[in-house]
This record gives C-alpha cells, structure tokens and sequence, in this order.
C-alpha cells in the first residue's frame, strides 16, 4: 500500500479549538458578566443553536432576542479563531514530513471556510493545502463519505492511497466504508469515543509530537504509530 495524498480535519486534529465549541455557552455570559451555572455545556451541548441561545436567554433572563444573542456568539467565535486558536503540538513537524515527501494535503471540515482560513494564517499552515472542503458547501456531513470523496477526486488519487486523519468516530467511520486509510487522531472532546475509534481506525495517534520526533520520517511512521488492525502499513 503506498499513501499518495493525505486529507485532515481541522478541529479536533490539527487546531486545539474543540473547547470552545464545548464551552461557548459559558464563555458567551462570562463576557456579559453573568456567572454560568455549574454544568451548562453540558446541557447546552445536546441542544440546537436556535434551542441553545433561546435557553440561554430565558434562564439568564438576557434582555435581548435570540438573533442578538447568535450575533454576540458569532463575534465571540471569530474573535477566537482569528487570534487564540492553536495547532496542536507536533502539526506543522508532521505536515512539513509531509511537504518534504511531495504529499498533497487538503482539508476537509464541518466548520465555516472563513473561520478556519483566519486560524490557517495565523497560524501560518494555509500554503501546506491544495484546497478546503467544507460540509456546507457540499450539502452534506461526515457521517457520509461525500466530503472525502469530493476531497479524492480532487487529488486524482484512489481512496486506498489517501491518508484521512480525523478525531470523530463517525467521520473515521464513513472514511473507512468509501475504503479510505484511517487514522484517529486523539482528542480530549472525543474521550467518551477513544477506545472504539481506536477499534475502528486503521491507525491511532495519541500525539503528534510521539509521530516526528525521530530522525527519520519513515522511522517515526513505523515505530510511533499505534496499529490498530490494518494489514497493510503506512
């Protein structure tokens, strides 16, 4: 098996940002002033938006409608991934291995292209990809391979030569049934899944930092992988 093309996720895989997501309830009052009650993320985390902001604003009794209230939010969300959003440790290492072995490398996301084209730049990653895909702009999700598909005839490779790294359970999933090489990427907001994305993935990475840090690329991809099941090798 030879890997020719390499697709990955954003948040969650390459950028630290799955937290705010978690916490956005919290952080939205706390730049009001209001003190958020104990365990809000936690039901906020199971609503929609629309449901989400309309909670927020009747328990907190916010004086302003749910459209000001997604507004704020929003500002709140650029604002983070314009100027805190960070790659996780080890990223860029791997994505320049990869740069340096002529992989060609695209994102595919479910989150905004604008939001994450600020944190690429920031960060100054945007130039290692070919392209962004976005599950909006397909009309899909990653519960369904349309966006690794999408991302593959891009590459003009065949699945089974493309590396899709992920932190989700169920986007890993849906790479793997299109016949893609999977490889779960550790996070702290997929803990409850770890274990069956560790089953389920044809690789597992629990830190980028463990997969660059010996001399030779092809001996860190050996040595520093956690295998999970697949017969062939990367």
């Amino acid at each position: 098996m030879s890997i020719n093309g390499a697709i990955f996720d954003a948040d969650g895989t390459l950028l630290n940002s799955m937290h705010v997501w978690r916490n956005l309830g919290e952080r939205y009052l706390i730049t009001l002033g209001i003190v958020p009650e104990e365990g809000l993320s936690g039901k906020l985390w199971p609503l929609s938006y629309d449901e989400g902001c309309e909670y927020l604003r009747k328990n907190y009794n916010l004086k302003r409608s749910v459209s000001e209230i997604q507004q704020g939010i929003s500002r709140m969300i650029e604002k983070f991934y314009a100027e805190e959003a960070e790659l996780k440790p080890g990223v860029r290492d791997f994505l320049d291995a990869l740069n340096d072995k002529n992989i060609p490398m695209v994102i595919a996301t479910s989150g905004d292209r604008d939001l994450l084209r600020s944190a690429l730049v920031r960060n100054d990653i945007a130039d290692y990809f070919a392209a962004v895909f976005t599950c909006s702009e397909l009309n899909t999700d990653k519960q369904h391979s349309k966006i690794f598909t999408a991302c593959a005839d891009f590459l003009k490779l065949k699945p089974e030569n493309i590396a899709v790294f992920e932190d989700s359970l169920f986007a890993i999933e849906a790479a793997k049934s299109a016949g893609f090489v999977t490889f779960g990427v550790y996070d702290a907001s997929s803990i409850n899944d770890k274990e069956r994305i560790i089953e389920t993935a044809d690789y597992f990475i629990d830190d980028w930092r463990k997969l660059c840090n010996e001399n030779s690329f092809d001996d860190c991809r050996k040595r520093q992988l956690r295998r999970c099941g697949h017969s062939g090798r990367y």
